[in-house]
């Protein structure tokens, strides 16, 4: 009882001097008082208002960086709220992410190099208004600031959000409108999600090769400080060429789910001009793939240049000679055809040029059935870094099939489909695929069936090598143009130096 009425007593004689004493007397002492507190309490306090300024209209990144950060954290396990701490979990429309963050005027700790923080989610009502004002408080021990660690902590808590973000986000499959359909007189993109079933786990290729492609595919996502280093684009391309069905474009699919990226399937036949080309590679994101299936026929493109420059001389004699019927007939379809239309300098440009580096983070793929006929000048390095040729199913692609499709690990007639592999009755991916999954509830019949066919194709590769020595050299082209060219698949990486392959 007397220490209650002492600090009564205490309590009135406070009242009576902020009464008594002049405001600036009150608020020195205010001041000292909170000095003094700063000085003994071993810890320091930083704020991370939602809106930046006190008429709160610019966000604040670095408070939705927290946000991500806390919740990525809080579902990996990484932070151990107290018991007391209250959590909210949500989970947005068709979406499979589970939402979990902090509720307001909870707190959840963190640890930084042996350093142990606390993160409050702070929400207060504004005086005489419905609005919230919301910030985070950090409190870290005064040392961890002196240190020099504040700094490196806040760029971890914002590198770990971005990736959290980049992870978690949902993403985008693009095709090219053409300028015709209103676009303001500039391509534009249209997007759907994109979600494309195909893994680097699911997808049939010899081992080599996968885990170079994943290798190589994980040093360029990770290089930004080596691109930045070494003055280059961050950017690479590669070449998929094989015959049809051998999942040049699963595999496309493969590495935008392994890498998280968006992809933009450019369609070149809809693109006006160069002009449009450039702006379609404006638009484009970073962290992207840009793909352009069959690059041999999307365009006229790959003319023989040694042919261009012996049949130059002939075609100006020709355009003198006709010069006067050029220009009363021909001239608007000149203006509307040639000028109007994407040219190999423009599509060199959009891949290596100075456009290029409009961006960070971005592949760009071609694909073609026919390697010879791509202009070279797109394959140089620089443009297309790795050329990757994907052929028909070896034996391990088979036996990864096998497995996928039918769950069977082994079975007697696996031995006999690798003989016809490598006795040329090898068929593609897709060929394989479409008997295994059309017998998808009897192995034995899909096997069985996949085999006849691998042999029905050796024996007809034999019969045409043999026809050919009696004449049928027309047929015999043909079959062996159809062939795929060797099981499997193999990488080719193009030099600076020599431009050679290795």
């Amino acid at each position: 009882m007397e220490f209650l009425s002492q600090m009564w007593s205490f309590l009135g004689l406070l009242t009576v001097l902020q009464n008594v004493l002049p405001s600036q007397l009150l608020r020195l002492l205010h001041s000292l008082w909170q000095s003094l507190q700063d000085a003994l309490t071993p810890y320091s306090y930083f704020d991370v208002p939602e809106f930046n300024g006190s008429f709160a209209v610019e966000p604040n990144d670095l408070y939705r960086h927290v946000l991500l950060y806390l919740h990525s954290s809080l579902l990996d396990g990484g932070h151990h709220p107290n018991p007391s701490t209250r959590l909210i979990l949500s989970r947005p429309r068709n979406s499979p992410q589970l939402s979990l963050s902090v509720a307001p005027n909870h707190a959840v700790e963190d640890q930084y190099e042996g350093h142990r923080l606390l993160w409050a989610h702070n929400v207060d009502t504004v005086q005489d208004s419905l609005e919230e004002r919301r910030w985070f408080s950090l409190r870290a021990p005064k040392r961890f600031s002196r240190s020099g660690l504040l700094l490196p902590y806040l760029s971890h808590v914002s590198g770990s959000a971005a990736d959290f973000e980049h992870l978690s986000r949902d993403r985008r499959l693009y095709t090219n409108v053409s300028s015709a359909t209103g676009c303001g007189g500039g391509g534009c993109w249209a997007s759907v999600p994109f979600r494309h079933p195909a893994t680097f786990e699911t997808l049939a290729l010899e081992p080599v090769l996968k885990s170079r492609l994943l290798a190589d595919l994980s040093a360029f996502a990770a290089g930004r400080d080596f691109y930045s280093r070494v003055g280059r684009a961050w950017k690479r391309g590669y070449l998929l060429h094989g015959p049809p069905g051998c999942g040049k474009s699963s595999l496309v699919a493969a590495m935008a789910n392994h890498l998280r990226y968006d992809v933009f399937d450019l369609e070149l036949t809809k693109v006006s001009g160069n002009s449009e080309l450039r702006s379609l590679l404006i638009q484009t994101t970073n962290r992207s793939i840009i793909v352009i299936e069959d690059i041999d026929c999307s365009l006229n493109l790959t003319a023989d240049r040694a042919a261009k420059e012996a049949t130059s001389s002939r075609a100006r004699r020709l355009t003198r000679s006709r010069h006067h019927r050029e220009e009363t007939d021909g001239s608007e379809d000149d203006d509307d055809g040639t000028s109007q239309r994407v040219t190999l300098s423009g599509l060199l440009n959009f891949t290596d040029g100075l456009w290029s580096c409009c961006g960070e983070e971005r592949i760009i793929v071609f694909t073609t059935n026919h390697k010879d006929g791509v202009d070279p000048a797109l394959l140089r390095s620089g443009r297309m870094d790795v050329h990757l040729r994907l052929g028909a199913c070896g034996p391990h692609a088979f036996r990864e099939l096998v497995r996928s499709y039918l769950g069977v690990e082994d079975h007697g007639l696996i031995a006999v489909a690798e003989s016809c592999i490598r006795s040329g009755g090898a068929l593609t991916p897709a060929e394989i695929g479409e008997v295994l999954l059309r017998n998808r509830g009897d192995a034995d019949a899909a096997i069985s069936e996949a085999v006849a066919e691998m042999q029905a194709r050796a024996l007809a590769c034999g019969g045409n090598v043999k026809g050919s020595s009696d004449g049928g050299e027309g047929d015999s082209e043909m079959d062996e143009r159809e062939q795929p060219e060797s099981p499997g698949g193999s990488w080719e990486m193009v030099t600076a130096a020599s431009g050679g392959l290795f």
